[in-house]
């Protein structure tokens, strides 16, 4: 039985990385077990582990589920300078995503829920209360 999940990406300088991550989380980590490691519990039991290392061809993309992602993009691009990206939607898939990277490489990714009620229904089932 799985009951937890953690994914990781990495960086080429861990101080760099750990300011990048904590705008793009608008947080600081949860946990930092020793150096060149952090670590945000993005959800109960769900982290993101950022690593100083060679960064890993081709992973990713992760992608957040977010509740603006338009929103989202323009605050990406202004405080950390990414490149802009598209935004993609289906008329079979129930969100619209996009897909950036970070300074490192990573494959990094936000959808947002097109119809906002399944939005609230699965924000609910995740976290069992509204907290945006």
């Amino acid at each position: 039985m799985v009951f937890e999940m953690t994914t990781q990406v990495r960086v080429s300088n861990m101080e760099e990385g750990r300011q990048w991550y904590e705008k793009l989380l608008k947080k600081k980590p949860d946990f930092i077990p020793h150096e060149g490691f952090a670590e945000w519990e993005l959800l109960p039991g769900c982290w993101l582990q950022v690593a100083e290392g060679h960064v890993t061809e081709g992973n990713g993309p992760l992608r957040l589920g977010v509740t603006d992602i338009l929103a989202e993009k323009n605050r990406l691009i202004k405080e950390l300078h990414i490149e802009e990206f598209d935004i993609h939607s289906r008329t079979e898939v129930p969100v619209k995503w996009g897909t950036f990277a970070d300074p490192w490489g990573n494959r990094l990714g936000f959808f947002e829920y097109i119809n906002k009620k399944e939005e609230e229904k699965q924000m609910k089932s995740t976290l069992g209360k509204m907290e945006k």
